[in-house]
């Protein structure tokens, strides 16, 4: 059995910064996606990604603005777009040297830097590996599943927020075809006590402000969150605001890059 170690964080403190992306950004994202992917691959996906006949970044909640410029994603975009298109792979021999004892110890992202899966993979009644399964037995084994279930709303249909747009479309399709709406995503465990609070207070689970009220804003105040790290699209509403002439004030006890220069 290959023996496998978790590389530890090599974790430094430095004083904050005073401006944000620049040719430091862009080198350590291409950095990392030539590390998941070949030149021309990386380039065709950072090519496609957010276009109109691309598809969407899987990283945030890309706004479907009027108008799209080339390269419009964020460094961290940048990075899980070719993340996802990574050429590793994680074959049935990985899953017969380690246990599922053993990968319970490993962090979820040594994990996922190991690579994509080839082929499906499951865990029989008391086994200790993963084996592989053809997909013909795979299917026939999730039919078997949602078949024997009472009702289809004891079925659940959980994706998570790496799952892209596409994908998830077809997933819900699904889901719906089957006879159920029980789809919690990641977005249900972040924002389930805010959209509760949120429908008591003003009758609706989401923000009511659309991106042509912060586009036309005169004045904006940014409390207590940090755009340009945290949701980094934002930045692009922002800016069209100061192009408009609004006004923007940032009340944050940490300095955010984002919002004081762009390189």
């Amino acid at each position: 059995m290959t023996s496998i170690q978790d590389p530890a964080d090599d974790l430094s403190v430095t004083p904050p910064k005073t401006w944000a992306v620049g040719v430091p950004a862009v080198a350590h994202a291409l950095e990392y996606s030539l590390s998941q992917n070949s030149p021309v691959r990386t380039a065709l996906t950072l090519l496609n990604i957010n276009q109109t006949k691309g598809f969407d970044c899987p990283g945030c909640a890309w706004p479907e603005p009027k108008h799209r410029v080339m390269n419009e994603y964020c460094e961290n975009g940048a990075k899980h777009i070719n993340d996802e298109a990574t050429t590793r792979r994680v074959t049935r021999q990985f899953f017969a040297e380690h246990p599922v004892t053993e990968l319970d110890t490993m962090s979820d992202y040594w994990l996922n830097q190991q690579g994509r899966l080839t082929e499906p993979m499951v865990k029989r009644p008391g086994a200790t590996h993963y084996e592989p399964i053809a997909w013909g037995d795979a299917f026939d084994l999730m039919a078997r599943e949602l078949r024997g279930l009472a009702t289809p709303d004891e079925a659940l249909f959980y994706t998570s927020g790496r799952l892209n747009n596409e994908a998830a479309f077809l997933l819900q399709l699904f889901a719906r075809a089957y006879g159920t709406n029980n789809l919690p995503d990641c977005s249900n465990l972040c924002h389930e006590s805010s959209g509760s609070a949120l429908t008591q207070t003003i009758g609706v689970g989401k923000g009511t402000v659309s991106l042509d009220d912060i586009y036309e804003a005169d004045l904006i105040f940014v409390v207590g969150q940090n755009p340009g790290t945290n949701h980094p699209r934002m930045l692009t509403a922002l800016e069209q605001t100061k192009r408009n002439g609004g006004k923007i004030v940032a009340v944050n006890p940490l300095p955010e890059a984002g919002l004081i220069r762009f390189k």
